[in-house]
């Protein structure tokens, strides 16, 4: 983007100086020195000042004696059944910041973060990371990577370079799907908006909106499951 949005252009104006230093501190070159905060990453810091909020307004609410249902605790339930609530927090934590981080894309002149490759792929390295802790958290690292040479140890040779690379096929998945979806969505409904500005991009941006929702869900579904297979003893 070459104008930038007003939040990142009033954290440039405060927070500039500092982000170059920071920068330098480890050898890296902002790519444009005048703004070294680009417009993903301050987009980040609001899905986390959002988030902040929100958990700050949820934990002032919340009553023992009658705590509400909560979606993703089901889910986990259901999925990862034994010690589920465990995980519930992080789990949370990762719908609320992809989903938020989806329909930033909707606000007019700010842009979904996750329409940016490297905001997938972060959030995926830090699930895929979040499983292998408690996968070898709960079996122990013997057990654990014990899965990856499959039930007869004849076949061990042959299993575990297709169990590395199924896990590390995880990372991938996760990111590209939802990239390349908010990516399109956020291409699209661009293009429409400049070819007709009234009527048909409403139509874009609810299915943007269905769209976020959905991989938002799909994300952390997909974790849960990896969070599952991981702790299971069986």
């Amino acid at each position: 983007m070459n104008e930038l949005d007003p939040i990142t252009t009033t954290l440039n104006k405060y927070f500039g100086n500092l982000a170059t230093q920071v920068l330098h501190a480890v050898h890296v070159q902002p790519y444009n020195p005048q703004a070294p905060i680009t417009s993903t990453f301050a987009m980040e810091l609001l899905v986390l000042g959002l988030l902040l909020v929100f958990f700050v307004l949820v934990r002032a609410t919340l009553n023992v004696e009658n705590p509400g249902p909560i979606f993703v605790s089901g889910q986990a339930e259901s999925i990862i059944d034994h010690d589920s609530q465990r995980y519930v927090m992080f789990a949370t934590s990762v719908l609320l910041f992809v989903l938020l981080s989806n329909l930033l894309g909707m606000v007019p002149g700010l842009i979904a973060p996750t329409s940016v490759a490297t905001v997938p792929l972060g959030v995926a390295l830090w699930c895929w990371f979040y499983y292998h802790y408690h996968g070898i958290r709960e079996q122990g690292p013997v057990n654990y990577f014990k899965h990856f040479l499959g039930p007869i140890w004849w076949i061990a040779p042959m299993m575990l370079p297709i169990e590395i690379i199924s896990h590390l096929a995880r990372i991938l998945s996760l990111t590209v799907r939802l990239y390349a979806n908010m990516f399109a969505g956020e291409e699209v409904t661009l293009v429409f908006f400049s070819l007709v500005p009234i009527g048909i991009p409403i139509v874009f941006m609810v299915l943007h909106l269905g769209v976020g929702l959905i991989q938002a869900y799909i994300f952390m579904l997909l974790t849960m499951i990896y969070v599952s297979q991981a702790v299971a003893h069986d």
